[in-house]
């Protein structure tokens, strides 16, 4: 080989393994370094919760923004995102140590069997939490009212627990909070007035959901939540819930009212367009089937059983005499029951 030849292979080879060599320093240089407050943080969770098979990861030896169920911002180095799941060995309440990772924007504590204990006090201080889910756990006690101090959460889930008492009032001050559930509770009471009033969307397409089933609510629903704008899905089924709801079906697109004490006449109801999800079975509603439903192209579920309805069935073949079955006097396909001629 000609050795001009040999000594350019070498020089290339030399440049190429410096350039490695630089971007490797480079990405070290660049690594996220874990703030040492928020190692000690998340070191005292393990403890309390005892160490934990999920998170083994939680060492001295890496970077904390290294670990398994940990998120950390990529200048500060300072922990955001703290999303612990599905362990059945994890065991003990919930750490008051999480209270000291002070730049935390997300919490997800879900599908914990064995975590249990009231949602402590000391949650109050993680005052940039956007995001908070405390669900599938046994987690006892009520719906906590330092929540109202959140006031950057825009999404609540409290969603499968064995929490008691009554959805706190405080929550309609949180300007920013357009999704809550607290649905498969023993919560009471009624659903206090001003839920997404004082709401400040930071876009026009920006939707609002709440989920409240299964619990033992009772009351009417209030007036200015079935008003309430950008309303996308409510869920209020299997409560003790009466009164009048029929606004809610003018805005949201999926409604579940099924399994309470609703009393209203359906004829003239009115629906969004874009409505994919009616279900109002087991209440005592009256009226007839608005001719309008027919046209409604996205709707998926539509149950209006069990309840004192009369009147023609609107042409729908993708729905069956299940959806329709056990009211007064409905008549026409898929039910039995011809119409009569008038």
């Amino acid at each position: 080989m000609d050795v001009k030849l040999l000594l350019l292979l070498l020089l290339s080879v030399l440049l190429l393994s410096a350039a490695s060599m630089a971007k490797d320093d480079d990405e070290q240089q660049q690594k996220v370094q874990c703030h040492e407050d928020d190692e000690a943080a998340l070191l005292a969770i393990d403890d309390a919760l005892g160490n934990p098979y999920n998170l083994e990861s939680w060492t001295r030896n890496t970077s904390c923004c290294d670990w398994y169920d940990v998120d950390c911002d990529q200048d500060s180095g300072r922990v955001v995102s703290l999303s612990v799941f599905q362990d059945t060995n994890l065991t003990g309440a919930i750490p008051d140590a999480i209270a000291n990772l002070t730049h935390l924007r997300t919490l997800l504590l879900h599908h914990l069997p064995s975590l249990s204990g009231p949602i402590p006090d000391s949650l109050a201080a993680l005052t940039d939490l956007t995001h908070l889910t405390i669900s599938w756990t046994a987690v006892s006690g009520p719906v906590p009212s330092f929540l109202a101090n959140l006031t950057s959460l825009t999404m609540l889930d409290l969603s499968f627990n064995s929490l008691t008492g009554l959805i706190p009032p405080s929550l309609a001050a949180l300007t920013n909070l357009s999704a809550i559930n607290l649905s498969r509770n023993r919560l009471s009471g009624p659903i206090p007035p001003g839920l997404f009033s004082n709401l400040q969307l930071q876009d026009d397409d920006d939707e609002v959901y709440l989920r409240l089933s299964h619990n033992n609510l009772s009351g009417s629903v209030p007036a200015d939540l079935l008003a309430a704008a950008n309303l996308a899905l409510v869920d209020l089924s299997r409560n003790a819930l009466t009164g009048d709801a029929s606004a809610v079906f003018r805005r949201a697109r999926y409604v579940d009212l099924s399994r309470n004490g609703f009393v209203f006449n359906m004829s003239g109801m009115e629906f969004a367009e874009e409505t994919y999800y009616v279900d109002v079975s087991h209440n005592a509603i009256r009226g007839g089937i608005p001719a309008q439903v027919a046209n409604l192209t996205n709707l998926q579920t539509f149950n209006v059983s069990y309840n004192k309805m009369c009147g023609a069935v609107p042409a729908m073949p993708r729905f069956d005499a299940y959806c329709y079955q056990h009211n007064k006097c409905l008549c026409g396909a898929p039910l039995a029951t011809a119409c009569r001629r008038r």
